[in-house]
């Protein structure tokens, strides 16, 4: 079954946009966008919200530019070509190989991991995400942490009152300073009751 992934760039401090709503510390060098590249190769489908996707679309356009080096247009052309799913209630009509989801969130994500394919299932942007987390729908949270304090702004993890477990699958630190950190959701398996535990009581007269 497809997992569920979680990935974004996320300061030391936990936020994924600033509190003037700037990113531009998530620029990466070629050591940390090489790695993104290839963990954009192993997914099957990517399901984003109206901000992230508007933000996407530069990517549409630029291998169009001959400026640009080989490793922004592979990126570029590995990014055109897998299907995505983008959640709006503001938008009409999307570009590229998208389209609008058609029902909700979980009756989404439960379509896709029963379609035949490979690839992961990736979400992207915190709000879908924090849906997604509420739900109990994501597998893996895999954030790259940059070496910023940004004092506020939009968090990486769900706020949410539940304890999540994780489990840690894989760590990796660039020279840059940043480091990625990938865990899996600790999923515990369910016991089923124990003879006459569901069973209703019986007073004895």
């Amino acid at each position: 079954m497809r997992s569920v992934t979680y990935s974004m760039s996320v300061s030391l401090d936990g936020y994924v946009v600033g509190p003037d709503g700037s990113f531009d510390w998530t620029a990466p060098d070629e050591e940390v966008f090489r790695f993104a590249t290839d963990e954009v190769q192993e997914l099957g489908v990517h399901l984003l919200g109206r901000r992230l996707y508007e933000t996407m679309l530069y990517w549409e356009t630029a291998d169009q530019n001959p400026s640009l080096d080989f490793s922004t247009h592979e990126f570029a052309a590995l990014w055109k070509s897998i299907p995505k799913v983008v959640f709006s209630t503001t938008l009409s009509a999307v570009q590229g190989n998208a389209r609008l989801a058609c029902d909700g969130l979980a009756e989404e994500i439960e379509r896709l991991r029963a379609e035949p394919g490979r690839g992961d299932i990736a979400i992207g942007g915190p709000t879908l995400a924090a849906e997604a987390a509420a739900l109990g729908l994501i597998d893996e949270y895999r954030a790259r942490i940059y070496p910023v304090l940004l004092g506020g702004g939009i968090p990486f993890f769900p706020q949410h009152e539940r304890r999540v477990d994780l489990e840690l699958v894989e760590t990796r630190t660039f020279g840059s300073g940043v480091v990625s950190l990938r865990y899996r959701v600790a999923r515990r398996p369910t016991c089923p009751p124990r003879p006459g535990e569901d069973e209703p009581a019986i007073e004895v007269l």
